[in-house]
């Protein structure tokens, strides 16, 4: 599992290049927060201290996985909490990717109980750890990521432009219409069109004209 989600940064980078810069922020930002994740509950095991059930619970099947060694705490999960906090991150980049990834993390956590190396709890708190590191993670430095990868994309080295990518193509408007074109369409202001409204434009002019005359002539 931890493989799939690192293959599925990879692409969530890589779908990102030819992206605004915050887009490719926030996916680039998802494996930092993820490794974030993982230390916070490498902090919570070291504190807690809780036995694995492979060897605390007295007459428990044999475990399917081999059970870790003392010293190799139980609570939080740290699988639980790196899938929680891999399938937040890049949901938050890819919101559609979220149909696979939170299937994915749910998946991890149950097996980590179902091999008899994790009680519920310790998956279940792994999951929420991660993900709630994850996203604050994210929210934190989307934006000093944002101004780096600009950055980046200006800079005269290959490798630093090939990763940050080219950003989102800019498209001249030239087509009619266009006040950059030149172009006399009906919003352009240039030429007869519905942009001079009623009474203006050359003829609208040139009555007016008329009439100011035939009100001097009549003064006088």
């Amino acid at each position: 599992m931890i493989l799939i989600f690192g293959a599925l940064f990879l692409v969530s980078w890589w779908r990102t290049r030819s992206a605004d810069s915050r887009t490719m922020a926030v996916a680039v930002v998802g494996p930092l927060a993820t490794a974030v994740a993982y230390v916070c509950s490498e902090l919570f095991k070291s504190a807690v201290q809780e036995d694995r059930p492979c060897r605390a619970v007295a007459g428990a099947a044999t475990s399917l996985a081999t059970c870790p060694p003392v010293g190799d705490w139980s609570f939080p999960s740290n699988h639980s909490t790196i899938a929680g906090a891999a399938a937040i991150a890049l949901a938050i980049a890819w919101r559609k990717i979220a149909l696979l990834t939170l299937p994915l993390a749910l998946f991890a956590a149950f097996s980590r109980v179902f091999v008899g190396v994790h009680y519920p709890h310790d998956v279940a708190v792994g999951l929420v750890l991660g993900g709630l590191v994850a996203t604050l993670v994210v929210l934190a430095l989307t934006r000093p990521a944002r101004a780096l990868i600009e950055t980046m994309r200006t800079s005269r080295t290959g490798v630093v432009v090939w990763f940050a990518g080219p950003g989102p193509a800019v498209r001249p408007d030239t087509g009619p219409g266009s006040v950059h074109g030149g172009g006399q369409g009906p919003d352009s202001g240039y030429g007869p069109g519905p942009a001079h409204g009623p009474g203006h434009g050359p003829v609208g002019d040139s009555r007016r004209l008329r009439r100011q005359r035939g009100r001097h002539g009549a003064r006088s």
